[in-house]
C-alpha cells in the first residue's frame, strides 16, 4: 500500500473519530445530558368523540414507528424546528406548543459518524392541515393512533410514556 493511500486512511480515520467527539456540536447540533439534542413532534388531533389520536411515521432504516425528528435549524426555535420534521416527515402543518412534552433517549444510525446516543425534546403539535404530498412521501409510512396502540407501537418505553402522559392532558 502506497504511504498516501495510508495517510489518507489515517485522516479519514481522525475526521471520523472528530466527528464522534464532536457529535452534539457539530453541524450546529446543542448538546443535551446524555448526547446530542434533536427535536420531535408529536402530531395530534381529536376524534369526533373528544378522545386524542396521535400520527407516527416509520423511520426509513428499520420501519419502526418513531414520531417525526430531527436535528435543530439554526434560525428556528426548538418547537418550529419541530413543526419543520412534522412537515418534512409526515406531511402535516400546524403549530407546536413552546412547552416540551418530555425527552427520550434515542440512538442514530446510519449516519457517517456511526451509531449516536441522542436525547430527543418531545413538543405536541395540533395539526391544522395534512398534505397528500410531502418531501419525504414515498419513504415513509404515516399512521394515526389511539394513544394506547401509539404507545404499544413504538420502541421506546420513554417515548411511550409521554405518549401515555397526553391521556391526563
Amino acid at each position: 500500500m502506497s504511504q498516501s493511500i495510508v495517510m489518507l486512511r489515517y485522516a479519514g480515520m481522525g475526521m471520523i473519530s472528530g466527528l464522534r467527539k464532536a457529535a452534539g456540536t457539530a453541524f450546529g447540533r446543542r448538546r443535551a445530558r446524555g448526547g446530542p439534542l434533536q427535536v420531535a413532534a408529536l402530531p395530534y388531533r381529536s376524534r369526533a368523540d373528544g378522545t386524542l389520536e396521535v400520527l407516527l411515521v416509520t423511520t426509513r432504516g428499520t420501519g419502526q414507528w418513531m414520531v417525526p425528528k430531527g436535528w435543530p435549524i439554526t434560525g428556528k426555535t426548538l418547537p418550529q424546528a419541530a413543526a419543520q420534521e412534522a412537515y418534512e416527515e409526515a406531511g402535516v402543518r400546524g403549530k407546536a406548543g413552546k412547552e416540551e412534552l418530555g425527552r427520550f433517549q434515542h440512538r442514530k444510525t446510519g449516519l457517517l459518524e456511526g451509531a449516536i446516543d441522542c436525547v430527543v425534546a418531545v413538543y405536541p403539535m395540533a395539526v391544522d392541515e395534512e398534505l397528500t404530498n410531502w418531501p419525504e412521501h414515498g419513504e415513509r409510512v404515516r399512521t394515526w393512533f389511539g394513544l394506547d396502540e401509539a404507545a404499544k407501537s413504538v420502541n421506546s418505553s420513554e417515548l411511550a410514556g409521554i405518549i401515555a402522559a397526553l391521556k391526563g392532558a
